[in-house]
């Protein structure tokens, strides 16, 4: 007789990414712009989340053109932190591009090339545009498939006919192998609500409709479900799409790179002024005719002082243009050298670019604050730790770094695991803390075995 068996499955540690700043959900401000202690994921820094949420609002108005924001402070005060929650803050929809200062120093491009692509990228320009769709839920769907000219093993769809109705309507239509082949690629099924441009057969799924006769429906479904559409399936419809600036260089530069490959010339890897200005003429275009309107999106750029002078240079026009993102710059350097040249400045900028910057500082964080953020990473990272672990740790973070401390979690929790524990103890932290040492103890190590390194 065939046995069965129940086996209880524990919970499974997911496979997904954990960023150093995945926690973070916005800045946490009440209704009257006033930071909460912890919320959001931030904790602590109030004036300077307060600062932070003010700017946000500026930027919806569109009242921060021209200007900049830097963030300065030590590191680990939660500069990068606040860039992130700003972008958490603005929307999917907002374009939000971040690059640290090291990485506009390219072999293939030139400084002011990466530089100009990052602001193109930071800049959206929303598109609307009136088109001919038929719109509706799908009742039928039935999809005739042929052979393969090249492959007889394999079928591949000829035409589709689908029934789409709404409330008030009902059309059945034949569509052609292009529009079949996004249909099966999409996996529409009976129940779908879909609209088909009518003009270049584009198939877009907007969710599920419930009560279609013969859909099959699952307890458990990852689609949002939406109400049937109303009036005819043949509509015209508003449709928005929003692109970067970027995006439209690489279109324009495309269908030049296609003329230029025909003559047989080389193509270039930057893009050029005149594609640039055909770009921008197009959009003004646009705007004129109240068909698109300007997306004003986030360019940040951490580790700024790695910058020289000609990119602060080159930021500083940018910041003047006609269309241009909000710039936030960020930095844990003091008075230091700015590089390409021998003069010293305040966080190794000019003088003249930081006059035009909003400057937000960041404070170290207090013990308690510490201890807060090690529980929002820990809860996070999915890390259990014991009262005497997270004081442990909270000290280390006081006496070392915070980032030491958030570091130290993971392999306590993998310590624990060989011991046959789920929760992190103190000893398990004290024996992570052995084997990964922080900077002050490398600094020790050095200076004790100085006389055996190369030089």
């Amino acid at each position: 007789m065939p046995e069965i068996k129940e086996i209880s499955v524990g919970p499974t540690r997911g496979l997904r990414r954990i960023g150093a700043h995945s926690h973070i959900k916005g800045l946490g401000l009440d209704e009257k712009g006033h930071a909460k202690k912890v919320a959001a994921g931030l904790v602590g820094q109030i004036e300077a989340r307060e600062a932070v949420g003010i700017v946000v609002k500026m930027i919806k108005e569109g009242k921060m053109a021209g200007r900049g924001i830097l963030f300065v402070g030590p590191p680990g005060t939660g500069k990068t932190a606040l860039a992130v929650a700003i972008a958490r803050e603005l929307g999917e929809d907002t374009p939000f591009v971040a690059l640290s200062g090291s990485e506009v120093y390219s072999t293939e491009l030139k400084k002011t090339e990466v530089l100009m692509q990052a602001i193109r990228k930071a800049i959206g320009i929303r598109l609307r545009e009136i088109r001919k769709v038929y719109e509706g839920v799908v009742k039928e769907l039935k999809i005739r498939r042929v052979r393969h000219p090249f492959n007889p093993y394999l079928l591949v769809p000829r035409e589709a006919r689908l029934t789409l109705a709404t409330r008030d309507d009902q059309i059945t239509l034949s569509v052609s192998e292009e529009i079949a082949a996004q249909l099966l690629q999409m996996g529409i099924r009976k129940g779908d609500v879909i609209w088909i441009d009518a003009e270049t057969g584009r198939v877009h799924k907007i969710g599920r409709c419930k009560g279609i006769e013969k859909a099959k429906y699952y307890d458990i479904e990852a689609e949002r479900y939406v109400e049937m559409p109303k009036g005819p399936v043949k509509k015209e419809k508003e449709i928005v799409h929003t692109l970067t600036l970027h995006d439209l260089d690489m279109l324009f530069a495309a269908q030049r790179l296609t003329i230029t490959a025909l003559l047989g010339f080389e193509a270039e890897r930057e893009i050029s002024p005149e594609i640039r200005r055909e770009v921008d003429k197009q959009v003004r275009k646009w705007i004129q005719e109240e068909r698109g309107e300007v997306v004003p999106g986030v360019l940040f750029i951490d580790d700024a002082h790695m910058l020289d002078i000609e990119s602060f240079s080159f930021l500083s026009r940018a910041m003047e243009s006609e269309l241009a993102p909000i710039i936030i710059l960020a930095t844990n350097r003091g008075i230091t050298t700015i590089r390409g040249t021998d003069l010293t400045s305040p966080h190794g900028m000019p003088l003249d670019l930081l006059d035009r910057l909003l400057i937000i500082p960041t404070k170290p964080y207090t013990e308690d604050e510490i201890r807060e953020i090690i529980k929002i990473r820990a809860k996070e990272e999915e890390v259990d730790l014991a009262d005497e672990a997270l004081e442990l740790l909270t000290k280390i973070g006081a006496e070392t770094s915070l980032r030491y401390a958030i570091q130290l979690m993971e392999p306590a929790r993998i310590i624990a695991m060989r011991k046959g524990r789920n929760k992190v103890h103190r000893e398990d932290v004290e024996e992570a803390k052995r084997l990964f040492i922080d900077v002050k103890q490398s600094v020790e190590y050095i200076r004790k075995y100085e006389e055996m390194w190369l030089k």
